[in-house]
């Protein structure tokens, strides 16, 4: 995708639950544009399964990606953004993220906390006058590598046709994405839930 764009677009691989990986690329991107504008946090992991089935690494997985990696991409930026008293930060929750789901509730909780803490950084900024801008976006059923991260189970397969059947390709997001970050600096899209017409 850089090489389509061209010099305009970079990218660094980097692990959103290493601190210091975060920095790097806050330092990386900052180096290259001069700037860092906006940060769009939207790595995830979906591993699935019930409670009782006692799934403890997915679970540390689920919170290193989910919530820490948020949490460290942001620490990575907010520096910044503070000292420019302007900034943007995107982060991805879901649908998950605003009700409980079976067979998903770590995943649900770490998406529940996204919305939280997004929202409480949004007011913070209100009453330190860092002009900072927050959205969460809550997607519905989207075509990404995500499901990938389901073990093969009588769940996955349910979820791969519900997936056929409600799936929204990528560019939907994208495309959230970008009405969010059109806005003036002075207007706050704070919170966008995407779902296909065919999920309930």
């Amino acid at each position: 995708m850089a090489q389509d764009i061209g010099e305009s677009a970079v990218y660094l691989k980097s692990d959103v639950s290493d601190y210091e990986d975060m920095k790097a690329l806050a330092a990386y991107t900052k180096e290259k544009f001069g700037k860092i504008d906006a940060l769009f946090a939207n790595a995830g992991v979906m591993p699935g399964g019930n409670m009782s089935e006692l799934k403890v690494d997915d679970w540390g997985n689920m919170v290193d990606i989910n919530v820490k990696g948020v949490l460290y991409s942001i620490a990575a930026v907010l520096p910044e953004f503070i000292a420019q008293k302007k900034g943007h930060i995107l982060v991805t929750s879901s649908i998950a993220g605003t009700r409980s789901v079976p067979g998903n509730a770590v995943y649900s909780g770490t998406k529940h906390f996204v919305r939280s803490m997004l929202d409480s950084l949004r007011m913070e900024s209100v009453m330190e006058e860092t002009n900072i801008r927050t959205t969460t976006i809550y997607p519905g059923a989207v075509k990404t590598e995500l499901l990938n991260a389901i073990a093969p189970s009588e769940t996955k397969t349910m979820v791969e046709e519900f997936y056929k059947i409600a799936g929204m390709e990528p560019e939907v997001i994208a495309n959230a994405v970008l009405y969010a970050l059109s806005q003036p600096d002075s207007v706050d899209v704070s919170d966008l839930m995407i779902r296909s017409i065919k999920e309930s």
